[in-house]
């Protein structure tokens, strides 16, 4: 069975295997979640859930989403999110998604938007070697420096390495071993990093690629 969850990253910290090793581990605080519609292929032309997660004030709804709610009969949520599941005909609307879907040992898919740098340099944003810090550097040493010949080209070509927005973009780390699940607290124990910052919003899945 297809299953996906939607969470809130904690942060990290370690456990201890049995043998004594120190595994590193991202805490997600995985549902609750709410099944707040199901689309079929009869009627929507693919299969998918539509999940809720974590309480809102019914003052910051608007009125087509509260009629979502309603219909499914949950309280309003904060984040909603659709899942392509081949198997969406199984879940049912209202229907409660909690963390023990997941068992320790599986292998998840987790997304989340990552941490944002705001507009970075060269050096911050792709790794760059800055200009040597000698006598008649003046005040380059962290510049883009030269873009490629000026008669040849005659222009900078597309894909050029430069100054710009970094992060604050959606990435997705690939066959994550779930160390623990806490069905009493709603969490799972993922071993290694998960993109975004404290409180970001995370998605985990089964793994495509396990």
């Amino acid at each position: 069975m297809e299953k996906a969850i939607l969470g809130k990253k904690l942060g990290m910290t370690q456990v201890f295997a049995d043998n004594g090793t120190v595994i590193p581990v991202t805490v997600i605080q995985a549902g609750p979640c709410y099944v707040a519609q199901v689309k079929t292929v009869e009627t929507d032309g693919y299969n998918a859930i539509v999940v809720g997660f974590e309480d809102k004030r019914e003052k910051l709804v608007n009125k087509p989403e509260m009629g979502l709610f309603k219909k499914a009969e949950i309280t309003p949520k904060k984040y909603l999110r659709e899942f392509r599941l081949e198997n969406a005909s199984e879940y049912k609307v209202g229907q409660e998604i909690k963390c023990d879907i997941f068992n320790a040992d599986e292998l998840v898919d987790a997304s989340a938007l990552s941490k944002g740098h705001g507009f970075s340099g060269m050096i911050k944003r792709w790794n760059a070697h800055h200009q040597r810090n000698t006598h008649g550097g003046n005040k380059v040493h962290r510049a883009v420096g030269s873009l490629g010949a000026s008669t040849a080209v005659a222009r900078v070509r597309p894909g050029r390495h430069m100054p710009g927005q970094y992060g604050n973009v959606r990435k997705t780390v690939l066959n994550l071993t779930v160390v623990k699940v806490d069905t009493a607290r709603n969490l799972i124990l993922v071993k290694g990093a998960v993109p975004g910052a404290r409180g970001a919003l995370v998605t985990l899945k089964d793994a495509v690629k396990a």
